[in-house]
């Protein structure tokens, strides 16, 4: 692989990134999607509620991000969960697995971590594959 073959995926329909990296990169037939966390894109705000809510709109924010080269959630191959409390697992895995409904799910980790940034409850990154037809 070639640096030619490394790009960066970036929408405006997704919160704009922080820091010094990447909404997503795509590298070769990959797109690794940097963490995601529960950042309206219009309002520059973290959402209200709870961890329900947050996941929502996490979610929301990865497939817009996946949308804007052609994908959807069914091209995810791997997932990344950081929660803030592992007591929200239950409702954090029933939102995130409406996005999910096909029959292959993709892998995943869960990890509970002490703070994630602007103290939001739940970060998640991805891994997705660019299918050949």
């Amino acid at each position: 692989m070639s640096a030619r073959d490394i790009s960066e995926v970036s929408t405006p329909k997704a919160p704009q990134a922080i820091g010094p990296y990447s909404q997503a990169v795509r590298a070769g037939d990959f797109v690794f999607l940097s963490g995601q966390i529960p950042i309206d894109p219009e309002t520059a705000a973290i959402v209200s509620g709870g961890i329900g809510e947050q996941t929502g709109q996490v979610m929301k924010n990865i497939g817009a991000i996946l949308a804007s080269i052609g994908l959807s959630f069914d091209d995810i191959v791997r997932t990344e969960v950081y929660l803030k409390n592992m007591s929200d697992f239950p409702l954090m895995n029933e939102t995130y697995a409406a996005f999910f409904p096909g029959s292959t799910k993709p892998a995943r980790a869960t990890i509970e971590v002490s703070r994630l940034p602007r103290d939001v409850l739940v970060e998640i990154s991805c891994i997705a594959y660019l299918a050949k037809d």
